[in-house]
Parts: structure tokens; sequence; C-alpha cells
């Protein structure tokens, strides 16, 4: 009897070594989710000109990846692979979502919260969602439903979509956020309220200057996607929302220490409109888009003091990542070009936010946990849809059907070894990667991001880049490398399954 218990024992920690710290319980996991931050935007990562020291403690004091991808280069799918372990090219409906869109992820469908819910968990959203609410027709006066707490999240105090888009408020569990019932909120994606001011029509009343796409409704000056009419109690501040959300996020985790908890913290920095609280602005010398990377370090900084003050910290695996790689202008005026200077967004990466380049996907990616997981940089290829396998294991869990990996001991800094291959997304093209090498198929040019200088990838022949040689992808190996670019292409088909989107082309 002695002898099966020890034998016991030894086996419990062997499964399951990070869940035996801290008398027993089970570690709280915050996933910090940047919006548009790119490879070369933090300085642990290399930025010129910019310094994060927040974000750069955690990642030198972590397991710091360098081949660490979002599953796609724009924001909606990302997150929904983020959640769902599962490729998001799978689910046609997985694209960038208007503010009104139904809710993307099945109420059946299984998530990381779900799973950590029945683990013992608590779990909360706070920040951007942008995964769809309601069935299609939203009564933004009522309760919206389904949304994420039918996915799993107990806690949820998000925005709808994204700063740019309408509605401009919070959404605390279902509710609007400080909604009047004498000013209602109506919300359309096709056509403006009559006698409602909008960007195109009334440039005189903006604050901001819109380039493309944003000349809807205007709210504190700024235009956004879409037209929205009253509930002008519940708007938010626009620069107010990050020290908004932090605070919701301080709150939570101050209230929930009792119990193992799960903090999913969707920051919106640094995507459009950039909009920092005064004590940033100017700071960075780069404008506002390098204002709202520090202040989003700044907010980093501040959740961590928060979790080390309750004593939490010790027993806290935190994962940070971006849900895609940079855009400098992505739709207002606000001199990212002009005021960039020598600072590369995307680092040595080629492209960024909605092209199959590497700067569209490869995205800053650490992991953290004090005591835990020993400083250390890892070329091991992860993916942000690896993380409920790995998660589930680390929990004593399991998850089925997902196209994600049970990568554990490389994120906690136990090993080297990451997945073999990967599908990248963008715009609902695909490419993959495997080893050192990225395949990208043909595809047909987009005039509309092209017209606004931004570099998305797509040729009318295939791509064939060395990565290890060549990590700005400036030599095509296709022509040279026939054998090489056949074999990616079956390997390819057979993850992908259905890819039809070109005509095969002889390879010799």
């Amino acid at each position: 009897m002695k002898l099966a218990y020890t034998l016991f024992i030894i086996l419990a920690f062997s499964i399951f070594p990070a869940i035996a710290a801290d008398n027993g319980k089970k570690p709280n996991i915050v996933i910090i989710y940047f919006d548009d931050l790119g490879y070369g935007d933090i300085s642990c990562y290399g930025a010129m000109g910019l310094k994060t020291p927040n974000i750069d403690k955690l990642a030198n004091e972590g397991v710091r990846f360098t081949n660490g991808y979002a599953t796609s280069a724009t924001c909606t799918p990302s997150r929904y692979g983020l959640l769902t372990g599962v490729y998001p090219w799978r689910n046609k409906e997985a694209k960038i979502l208007p503010g009104s869109a139904p809710l993307l992820i099945g109420t059946e469908q299984q998530t990381l919260p779900k799973m950590l819910k029945k683990e013992g968990y608590q779990t909360a959203v706070v920040g951007k969602w942008h995964l769809g609410l309601g069935t299609g027709v939203v009564d933004w006066n009522k309760k919206i439903t389904p949304g994420p707490n039918e996915v799993g999240f107990d806690y949820a105090y998000v925005m709808a979509a994204t700063q740019d888009r309408v509605p401009t408020v919070y959404i605390d569990n279902g509710y609007v956020d400080g909604l009047s019932p004498n000013d209602l909120i109506l919300v359309d994606y096709d056509k403006n309220f009559e006698g409602q001011p909008t960007g195109k029509s009334n440039p005189e009343l903006l604050s901001m200057k819109w380039h493309h796409g944003h000349n809807g409704s205007i709210v504190n000056g700024i235009p956004r996607i879409g037209f929205m009419k009253g509930g002008e109690s519940a708007k938010w501040s626009d620069v107010d929302l990050a020290d908004h959300f932090l605070q919701k996020a301080k709150a939570y985790v101050k209230s929930h220490k009792a119990e193992p908890f799960f903090l999913y913290y969707a920051m919106n920095q640094p995507h459009v409109p950039r909009t920092p609280a005064q004590r940033f602005v100017g700071k960075s010398g780069m404008g506002p888009r390098g204002d709202v990377i520090l202040e989003g370090d700044w907010c980093v900084g501040e959740l961590i003091k928060t979790l080390a003050d309750e004593g939490l910290l010790d027993n806290t695996l935190i994962i940070f990542s971006s849900d895609n790689g940079p855009v400098l202008n992505d739709g207002y005026y606000d001199d990212a070009v002009e005021k960039s200077g020598n600072h590369k967004p995307a680092g040595p990466l080629r492209g960024g936010k909605y092209g199959l380049f590497e700067g569209g996907t490869r995205v800053p990616f650490f992991t953290y946990w004090k005591g835990k997981i020993q400083p250390q940089i890892s070329d091991a290829l992860v993916c942000q849809i690896d993380l409920i396998a790995s998660i589930a294991k680390l929990v004593g869990a399991e998850v089925k059907n997902t196209d994600s990996e049970n990568l554990l001991n490389t994120f906690m800094g136990k090993s080297n070894k990451g997945r073999k291959n990967l599908v990248i997304e963008a715009n609902t093209k695909t490419a993959f990667r495997k080893g050192d090498w990225l395949m990208i198929p043909p595809y047909p040019g987009d005039p509309i991001l092209e017209e606004v200088n931004i570099e998305v990838g797509n040729s009318p022949e295939y791509q064939l880049y060395n990565l290890k040689k060549d990590i700005g992808q400036k030599q095509n190996l296709a022509k040279g490398q026939p054998k090489k670019l056949s074999q990616l292409i079956m390997d390819f088909e057979s993850v992908r399954g259905d890819y039809k989107n070109v005509e095969k082309i002889e390879l010799k």
C-alpha cells in the first residue's frame, strides 16, 4: 500500500508539475492581448526609439518566442482561433466583423473559458470583444445575448467590436453600461439616421480627420465606421478607454483572488483611433501610435503590480501576444507614418496587418510565471491556437476536435520543440509554414489595401521563402526550388483539405 501511494504521488507530479505549486492551488491564468502590435513594436524585440520596460521585464524573465504566431493577420479571426483552438479558415464567417454581427463562436462550441470553468476556474474577459453579439438583430437597449457569457465567461466587460466602430459604448455582462432608458441607442451599418452628422458630411465637427473608410457617425469628434444615434450617457470617453478597462481588470483580480481565475485582458492599443490619455500625449515622439504603445506598456505594469500586491504573481501564468501585425495608416490622419522615423513596427519582418507576409501574423509572444519559468529565448514554432490544448494539459483537462497542439513544455520553457507546421491566414487567404519555409499560393491583388500602401503579399505566382536565411522575405525561391515547393503544396493541401483557390501549375 505504501509503495502504491508513493507511485501515485510520483505519477501525479509528473503529469501535472505546474499545478503542484502554492499549496496545490491551480495557477491563475492571464492572457494579455494587444491589438495591431507588431513584432518590432516593443523594445525586447528590438524596437527602435520606443522603450517598453514593463513588457520587457516579463518577456526577459520568461520564454520569449521568436516564431510565435497569431492565426490570422486580422483581428476577429485571430481572436476566434485563440479562444477555440480552431483555425479561423474553417469557419467561413470568421472575418473582420461589423459591430452588429451575430456571435461568431457557437454557444455549443468548445472554448478556453468553458474548459477552465469545468476545472473550477472563474473566467473573465475585459476589453475588446469583436467576435459578434446576439443573433444578427441586436436591440442594444435590452440584454444582448448570446455573447461572451454564453461561450464561457462568467464576467464580461467589453466593447462590442473596435474603437473605430459603433456602438461606442461599454457592455457589462450583456447590458450597455450607463444607458439611460430615455435615450435609446440605434445602430445601423448600411445607412445613416436622418439628421445625424457624419465625418463625410460634417468635417467641421471633427477633431480627428479620416483618411479612408472612417466617415460615419461622429463620436467625441472622431468619425467612425457605421452609424449610431442616441445613447449619449453611455458613450465612452476615448482618451479614458485604456484607464477604464485597466480599472475593470484590476478590480476583477482583487475581487476574485480567493479561487483560481482566468482573465483575458484584451487591450485596444495600438489600434485606431489612437487616443492616448493626456499624460501620454507626445511622450513617445512618434505621434499617437507611439504614445498608445507606451500607454499600453504602463497598463501592463499596473496590472502586474496589482497581481503582486494581492500576493498572486507567484502563482499566475501570464501569456502575452498580439492579434496580428502592425499597420500605420489604418483610416485616420494621425502622423503614424510621418513620425515613425527609424522605428520599424514589424522589425525585420516584411509586411504587416492584412497580409500573408511574416509581418502580418508573426507577433510578440511570450510566457511568464515568476519562479516557475526560467528566462530564455525560444525559436520553437508556436501559435495562439495551441494555448487551449496546452492549458488543458496544465490544469488536467482534455480538449477534442481542435487544431490546437499540446505545447505545454514549450510554453513552460522545458522544451524547444514546437509544432511541425502552421496554416496562416489573411482576409480568408491562407499560406503554409513548415520548418524554416513559408509557401504562399497565388492570389489576386487587393486594390483597396494596396491603394493605401499596405503590402498584402499577394502575387499571381507561388512564393517560397527560407525564413531562416531570409527573414525579410526578399528572395522568392519558388522557381529555383521546385521540389521543395511541390512538397510544401502537397503538405499544405493535406492540412488545408478544401484548398482549391488556384489552378495547379506545372512544377518541374
